[in-house]
């Protein structure tokens, strides 16, 4: 099976570990990659946002199967455009995308679904907005209803704050929309569901890290980090959210004509009223995907295309391995506001050979001079498996700091709580 692969990050990479470890993946193509990925696989430039060129270059390359990563080409129709090549994708369509390109569809969906969520209003104009703050009161969750890369969600307790950021949202053309909602307490879980539009397969769940500093200080960022499994999880959890909250979100987009294939993942919080969905993306996230494919046994390759020809049903159940795995982002300098690019990177190689890690790129790029160097944000996803969480922390923090980027920063604090037997990260 030759598969193509969409997308540029760390997200994309871990995908491509897995699959290269798949016996029934015979090619990998990554478009359009980064260094990591052109250290391992053939890399193709490619316009990631424009569907023609997607599909286009999967004929081209007669794919077998196409993955896309990111949520900009979903939300786009990159899916639509490979299918109507006759060719299998991992990926839902323009309109089944719309869960995570429209908060407010996502609302609309879960009211449909009777899904556990926050009470929210959808506001368009900044006295809505100011309205729905009173009716919350703080701290304020206010949520541009549009993709925003992971970062358009403020929650403050700052009033001023909160509406600096929904008029932020509303300038953004005559149709924005911002959502403002309760405020969930309790941990939040990360959950994916590989789906065929009918079956649903869950994933183990993970917990990650969106403020830049330790202690959850700082801006909102993509993900400084994740880990998984989540040992102060109750057993039944996995089991307890696919039936409450992933097999009704399925049920109701088929019901709807628009069947959601592809990667359902929900964000939620473990609230003190039981499960509230915080939001669905429609893709593999980005630190988690890092963690939970780690601890994949089940070859990927085989589970993705069975999701994209309606053939789920009929696999095995998957198999994990055994163990923990946490990811620790090295973020460039000045990341999230203004992040510094084309400095070098060294100790790679050092950072790999360090017991149960590997070393995923994001923001990487090759030098006129041949070294590896910083292109984005979020740099390199350090990744590593152990026996325990506490030995999984270890290695990768060891690897991290073998890694020299100048400038760079990376939180100290990934799964510390959890890997001391407490809830929380």
């Amino acid at each position: 099976m030759k598969v193509l692969v969409i997308g540029a990050g760390a997200r994309e990479h871990a995908i491509i570990d897995s699959l290269l470890a798949d016996a029934s993946v015979t090619s990998v193509i990554a478009a359009p990659g980064n260094a990591g990925m052109a250290a391992v696989v053939e890399t193709r430039p490619i316009d990631v946002n424009d569907p023609e060129a997607v599909g286009a270059l999967a004929a081209d390359l007669t794919a077998d199967l196409v993955v896309i990563g990111p949520e900009v080409p979903l939300v786009a129709g990159a899916a639509d455009a490979v299918r109507s090549r006759g060719i299998a994708c991992f990926g839902p369509s323009a309109e089944a995308a719309q869960l995570e390109g429209s908060k407010a569809f996502a609302k609309q969906v879960m009211a449909e679904a009777d899904v556990p969520t926050a009470m929210s209003y959808v506001c368009s104009s900044v006295e809505q907005v100011e309205d729905a703050l009173g009716q919350f009161g703080s701290p304020y969750v206010v949520k541009d209803d549009g993709l925003a890369a992971g970062k358009g969600v403020v929650v403050t307790s700052d009033r001023d704050a909160a509406v600096a950021h929904a008029r932020e949202c509303l300038a953004k053309g005559s149709d924005a929309r911002v959502v403002i909602e309760e405020f969930l307490d309790g941990p939040e879980v990360s959950l994916f569901a590989i789906t065929d539009g009918v079956t649903v397969l869950p994933l183990q769940p993970a917990q990650d890290f969106k403020r830049a500093g330790d202690g959850d200080s700082g801006p909102n960022t993509g993900g400084m980090g994740a880990y998984s499994p989540l040992p102060w999880a109750p057993s039944g959890l996995v089991a307890d959210i696919t039936e409450r909250v992933l097999q009704p979100m399925v049920d109701a987009m088929r019901r709807r004509g628009t069947p959601f294939s592809g990667l359902l993942y929900a964000g939620l919080a473990m609230t003190s009223r039981g499960v509230r969905v915080i939001e669905f993306n429609a893709r593999f996230g980005d630190p988690e995907t890092q963690v939970v494919l780690a601890n994949l046994r089940t070859p990927l390759g085989q589970v993705l295309l069975a999701a994209a020809q309606g053939k789920l049903a009929d696999l095995p159940p998957l198999t994990w391995e055994p163990g923990f795995a946490v990811t620790v982002v090295v973020a460039s300098e000045g990341y999230p506001a203004s992040p510094r690019t084309g400095d070098a990177i060294t100790g790679l190689a050092d950072a790999a050979d360090v017991a149960g890690v590997k070393v995923f790129h994001a923001g990487t790029t090759i030098r006129d001079d041949g070294a590896v160097a910083s292109a984005g944000g979020r740099v390199l996803s350090v990744t590593a498996h152990g026996e325990s969480l506490a030995q999984a922390r270890e290695r990768a923090y060891v690897a991290v700091d073998l890694i020299s980027l100048e400038g760079s920063h990376h939180r100290r604090d990934i799964a510390e709580q959890a890997a001391a037997d407490s809830v929380g990260g």
